[in-house]
C-alpha cells in the first residue's frame, strides 16, 4: 500500500474535522508515507484511550491540561510541554482541562487514512 502525500498547504478553517470521540476531535493537517501531522482538540473529560501502534510519535501540547499515561509512567502535561511515544508502548490520556494536542507520527497513520494497519 502507497499513500499518496496531500498538498502542500493546508488552511485549518477550511480543513474538515473528524469526530473521533465524546469531546475527541482531530484534523488530519499534511502527510505522506514517511510522516503525518495532526491536530487534536479535546473537551475536559474526553479520553485519549489506552492503545498502542508501530509508529514512533511526538507530540506538541498547545494548550491545555492532560494526564497523560506513557508505559508506566504518568504526568500532567499542560500547554507549551511536549512528549515522545516510542513504537509499540501502551498510551493514553484523560483531558484535565479543554486544550489543542499536536501530533507528528512516523510514519503516516494509515488507519487515520482508511486503510488497514498492519503491525511492523
Amino acid at each position: 500500500m502507497e499513500i499518496k502525500q496531500t498538498k502542500e498547504f493546508f488552511h485549518g478553517d477550511q480543513t474538515e474535522w473528524e469526530e473521533v470521540g465524546p469531546g475527541l476531535k482531530r484534523q488530519i493537517m499534511g502527510y505522506d508515507g514517511k510522516i503525518m501531522l495532526v491536530k487534536v482538540d479535546f473537551q475536559k473529560g474526553a479520553i485519549g484511550q489506552m492503545h498502542k501502534h508501530y509508529h514512533s510519535q511526538v507530540t506538541y501540547v498547545v494548550s491545555g491540561e492532560f494526564e497523560m499515561t506513557i508505559g508506566e509512567e504518568i504526568k500532567t502535561l499542560k500547554g507549551g510541554d511536549s512528549f515522545y511515544i516510542p513504537p509499540h508502548i501502551m498510551h493514553g490520556c484523560v483531558c484535565s482541562q479543554p486544550g489543542v494536542l499536536i501530533d507528528v507520527f512516523s510514519p503516516a497513520r494509515e488507519d487515520f487514512l482508511g486503510y488497514e494497519m498492519q503491525e511492523q
